[in-house]
């Protein structure tokens, strides 16, 4: 159904009405059925949002929302009336019950995050299995992704992508991850923050070797930043990046000669795998990763095992 386009005299109090307003003109918006409805909300900026995305968000009876603070400013801005109610990480556990029950009551709930699309890197993966299995209807209303919108504008092959999200913190983790990552013969999409995201850039360029790369900043926000070059020459700018605002990493697929692993990505892959697990395990990873014999990966393990050996003797002298 679509909202009655005839505007509202101004004066109309009509109890349990449902309202929202696009450019001044007060809409009626339909009480929206029973059920999850997951509403993609803008990503930067707020003209993103859709017709349908805003009669829902007006018409359900309950907005579950990671913040209720950045809702608010979404739901204030086209005048809707809404409870809201904080579904996130730390609260997910005791807000599914009662969302549950609410639906069983017959209710119609919107779940949005902060930004873009719901699930995608956010908390609502549960909820929708448990809504799905208690046999409730869950409704996906598309609309703005910050995935979809790098991949638009990289300039990389989009046929296929993959989607990593935030990369492991820690340098060696992060090593490890992207070890794996380079075997994957499509383009990688990964977010990253602003404080991390020299480190990575510089660990992208030691572990995917040269491939065509984008960084994209604060996507459809005043501010926004998109550049494209080899991922050397990014890691290479790095500090003086701007680290403000949030990140969208875009990796080209490698490079259809990639063939095996370079000794020296095989000594990065090995040296941050033998920092966590036992040279046996980082050799079965490495001769994975690396398509190279498991004769030469093994040999080259306890070369740097026992380089790092007599380094922790020498520094205890």
């Amino acid at each position: 159904m679509r909202a009655k386009s005839a505007p509202l005299k101004p004066d109309a109090e009509t109890p349990g009405i449902r309202t929202f307003s696009i450019a001044g003109r007060q809409l009626v918006a339909p009480k929206v059925a029973p059920g999850l409805h997951l509403v993609a909300t803008p990503i930067g900026n707020l003209g993103d949002i859709t017709l349908r995305a805003l009669e829902t968000l007006a018409g359900v009876d309950i907005i579950a929302c990671e913040d209720t603070r950045i809702t608010r400013r979404l739901t204030e801005r086209f005048a809707i009336t809404a409870v809201l109610k904080p579904y996130h990480d730390h609260n997910a556990a005791a807000a599914r019950p009662k969302i549950l029950e609410q639906l069983a009551a017959g209710a119609s709930i919107a779940l949005v995050s902060d930004a873009g699309t719901p699930l995608i890197s956010d908390p609502g993966f549960k909820l929708v299995r448990e809504v799905s299995a208690a046999g409730h209807r869950v409704v996906a209303l598309p609309g703005p992704s910050s995935v979809l919108a790098a991949l638009a504008v990289a300039a990389l092959p989009t046929d296929r992508f993959y989607f990593d999200g935030f990369l492991p913190a820690k340098e060696a983790a992060r090593r490890t991850r992207l070890a794996e990552l380079a075997r994957i013969d499509a383009t990688l999409v990964m977010f990253e923050s602003g404080s991390r995201i020299r480190e990575s850039l510089r660990d992208l360029a030691t572990m995917l070797g040269h491939r065509d790369a984008a960084i994209c900043r604060e996507l459809t926000k005043l501010h926004e930043d998109i550049r494209r070059a080899p991922l050397g020459e990014l890691a290479d700018a790095a500090d003086a990046l701007e680290t403000r605002g949030e990140f969208v990493l875009v990796v080209g697929p490698p490079p259809a000669d990639a063939g095996m692993m370079s000794s020296e990505d095989l000594d990065a892959l090995l040296l941050a795998s033998l920092k966590q697990s036992s040279v046996k395990d980082s050799v079965a990873r490495a001769v994975e990763m690396s398509g190279r014999p498991r004769r030469q990966v093994y040999a080259r393990a306890l070369e740097l095992a026992g380089q790092g050996r007599a380094r922790g003797a020498n520094d205890r002298r």
